[in-house]
């Protein structure tokens, strides 16, 4: 089973898409930080999905503590070109629907 940390205001629904799909979702509520994404579980989870690239820096972080976690950016908003190099994936929600999304992710 797939688990998904989704950080930001998921407006589209991706989180709900991914739990439609079988994926155990956690929300970190207000800013990915260290703290609240330890709490998510990032050291077990197989993604990270940001739909607020204000928090791009949480890209870092969590692959710092699990090189294995696929990140996910799914926003109108470009990436940051700091964290370009360590997203698996970017994602325009005008290019791709949350349920195709969903799908590929799990």
């Amino acid at each position: 089973m797939t688990t998904a940390i989704v950080a930001g205001a998921d407006p589209d629904g991706l989180g709900e898409a991914l739990e439609a799909e079988g994926a155990t979702v956690v929300r970190v509520v207000g800013i990915a930080s260290a703290d609240s994404l330890g709490e998510a579980g990032v050291d077990e989870a197989d993604l990270l999905v940001l739909t607020d690239m204000d928090d791009a820096t949480a890209i870092s972080v969590a692959k710092e503590v699990n090189p294995d976690v696929r990140v996910v950016t799914y926003s109108r908003d470009s990436l940051p070109e700091f964290a370009k190099g360590q997203a698996d994936l970017a994602v325009d929600p005008e290019l791709l629907g949350v349920d195709v999304v969903a799908e590929e992710l799990v």
